[in-house]
């Protein structure tokens, strides 16, 4: 009997305590999202691990391609190409790097011989260096004629050296030899370079005209490189 009455004074309860909780959540302000208590028991069994997910956006970049992405090394070692077609093979590639070279130097000692400039080395090209070469091999110089006056000043020396009256003589002679040689060259050279302002203009004359000139004065003319191609007294215009 005591029993009875206490489940039916709980039960208004009950049902007091469910309305009060709809007034409570009516009574929530709009743009408020209300907490929801995260859910237990089965609930937590059925929801899916993130950490395990296929999906597209969570997977790495590796499991999309479905191989791993090469390392910096790998790639430029994939981008590399054989400078020519038989690398696979080094004694084919040394071999026709060898004949390349070759062509090159027969090439090159060819135009040095005929004058030829599309094959010259870079120093030897262009109208200007044509023009010092012309005059240089056109005129005598001294300079041309130093080594094999050289060559027998060593010799006398070896000979007539233990005289000091016949030994001085030669050396003077020989450093007045050379004094006049250079001085020879020089102004060949200055005279080289008026003649190129007035050709080609004063701001288009290439430098280092002067010791062109200089230095071609005292090579001898049969060993001139490129060889001369005027003769003797035939000076450009």
């Amino acid at each position: 009997m005591f029993g009875n009455k206490k489940n039916e004074t709980a039960a208004p309860s009950s049902t007091i305590g469910a309305e009060a909780v709809q007034q409570h959540e009516v009574a929530v302000p709009d743009g408020v999202t209300p907490v929801v208590a995260p859910a237990t028991g089965t609930q937590d069994a059925k929801a899916p691990d993130r950490g395990t997910s296929t999906s597209g956006a969570d997977a790495s970049p590796a499991d999309r391609k479905g191989r791993p992405t090469p390392t910096r090394k790998e790639a430029e070692a994939k981008n590399r190409r054989p400078l020519v077609a038989s690398a696979g093979d080094p004694k084919a590639a040394r071999a026709e790097q060898r004949k390349a070279n070759a062509e090159a130097r027969a090439r090159m000692n060819e135009a040095m011989n005929t004058g030829d400039e599309r094959y010259m080395p870079v120093q030897h090209r262009g109208v200007q260096r044509r023009y010092i070469r012309d005059y240089v091999d056109a005129r005598w110089s001294l300079g041309e004629f130093f080594l094999p006056i050289a060559l027998v000043f060593v010799v006398l020396t070896f000979v007539v050296g233990q005289n000091p009256n016949v030994a001085l003589p030669l050396l003077l002679a020989m450093y007045l030899l050379v004094i006049i040689a250079v001085v020879d060259s020089v102004l060949a050279g200055l005279r080289i370079r008026k003649r190129l302002r007035t050709k080609f203009g004063e701001d288009k004359v290439q430098k280092g005209g002067v010791m062109y000139a200089v230095l071609r004065s005292f090579q001898m003319r049969p060993t001139r490189q490129p060889k001369p191609q005027v003769k003797r007294g035939e000076f450009p215009a």
